[in-house]
């Protein structure tokens, strides 16, 4: 593992580091908050077209993470490299497109292994090089990023105490902008789908306790991508607790994020704390 960087904030300290992983070098970002730990492990997921770096330079976390002692960890949002398949064209696909799904498909399978990736291969380096608690995570995460938050709570829920998201996609099924990349990744077939969409994990019989969803109602996305209404309908008939709060006047921005980061960081904190 080799260090990129770091920097002081808050008492605490923020790395950016590079390791060698699905078959390529993966770089992310850790945020350890002042003290000796162990520390409750908050995992950032971002959105499509960005990387680790957009929510630690734009999301604002760093000051209430290190009064609430969170460690924050963000991933990459897809495996890179000059091997690895890319699309310069297609914004929804390749590089800044992992959805946080396992390829099943050519050219994809070889690298686009993101969900294990975050729930297992990189969680295994920070139990072992940082002072974390793994007893205590949670999951939160924006736009495809907050997609890959809730899927991940409702297929492991014994590993997240809690989860949160900003402008998820929740049904990426049916979703204009990300059907193209789960037929790519995991093939033609829909029903392979399900197993990486909130809706559809929820309709087969996933469960977590609750989630809490931030939404702007002046998002270019919300009627075409994002859709969380979907989700609430979904959840009507289950013990799933949702608290949707639609926000006049925001749209899908980092504007938008570092405005209520507070408000998540403090329902994780919360939660990690019990």
């Amino acid at each position: 593992m080799e260090t990129v960087s770091a920097n002081e904030c808050h008492g605490g300290t923020q790395w950016v580091y590079r390791h060698d992983a699905l078959g390529t070098t993966m770089t992310f970002a850790v945020f350890q908050p002042p003290g000796d730990g162990p520390f409750p492990v908050l995992w950032y997921l971002s959105g499509l077209t960005c990387t680790h770096a957009n929510v630690m330079e734009k999301g604002e976390y760093r000051r209430l993470a290190a009064e609430l002692g969170l460690m924050i960890v963000c991933p990459d949002t897809s495996p890179r490299g000059d091997h690895v398949e890319t699309h310069d064209d297609n914004w929804q696909l390749g590089g800044g497109a992992g959805f946080y799904v396992d390829a099943t498909e050519p050219p994809y399978r070889d690298h686009y292994q993101m969900y294990s990736y975050v729930t297992e291969g990189l969680p295994h380096l920070i139990a072992e090089r940082f002072p974390a608690d793994m007893s205590r995570q949670g999951i939160f995460g924006h736009s495809m990023g907050g997609h890959g938050a809730l899927i991940c709570a409702l297929k492991r829920p014994e590993v997240y105490q809690s989860c949160s998201a900003f402008a998820p996609i929740v049904n990426p099924s049916t979703a204009d902008w990300s059907r193209n990349a789960l037929q790519a990744y995991l093939g033609p077939d829909e029903s392979h789908w399900r197993a990486y969409d909130a809706v559809c994990l929820i309709e087969d019989g996933a469960r977590f306790p609750e989630f809490l969803i931030d939404q702007g109602e002046a998002d270019s996305f919300l009627d075409s991508g994002l859709r969380p209404w979907l989700l609430k309908d979904a959840i009507q008939d289950t013990e799933i607790a949702v608290r949707l709060r639609m926000q006049p006047g925001y749209d899908h921005s980092y504007f938008f994020i570092s405005t209520f980061m507070d408000d998540h960081l403090r329902w994780h904190g919360e939660r990690l704390s019990q």
